[in-house]
């Protein structure tokens, strides 16, 4: 036997059946609050000393896990991605980019060097810092470059 209720909602008499919208509400703020909490923003620290050069083909960087960032800046000194990170000899940046490449070994991370030199300093400081990479075992390399937009 049907109840009451069920009886006037199939018959179409009495008050007209409403949907409640509070827990679709509470679920949507839910899911929002955990991929909110769940994600990463990826942040690259900017030297601002470092003036790159501008390429057309530049592209924004999707990922920026087991980067090693060195700045080269005009005058040909090395430094690391945060103040007071002076490298004096190419050694020293091969010290910096083994110690960092055997943390994201540690995290399973592939390491990549990304290097940000300056637009007037000389492709010898560049290379330096390439081969002293290449020394530290890693050989993947980043050029920093500003994006130009295409007309």
């Amino acid at each position: 036997m049907a109840s009451a209720k069920l009886r006037r909602a199939m018959s179409g008499e009495g008050e007209e059946m409403k949907m409640d919208m509070s827990p679709m509400i509470d679920l949507v703020f839910l899911l929002l609050i955990f991929f909110m909490v769940s994600s990463h923003m990826i942040i690259v620290e900017i030297d601002k000393e470092v003036k790159p050069p501008t390429a057309a083909e530049a592209q924004v960087a999707k990922n920026t896990e087991g980067r090693i960032v060195v700045n080269i800046y005009k005058d040909g000194s090395f430094h690391g991605p945060k103040k007071g990170m002076d490298f004096l000899t190419a050694d020293a940046v091969s010290e910096y980019v083994d110690a960092e490449r055997q943390k994201n070994d540690e995290s399973r991370v592939k390491s990549r060097l990304h290097l940000r030199a300056d637009k007037r300093v000389t492709t010898r400081y560049i290379k330096e810092v390439v081969k002293a990479a290449a020394d530290a075992l890693v050989v993947d390399v980043i050029f920093g470059a500003f994006v130009v937009e295409k007309d």
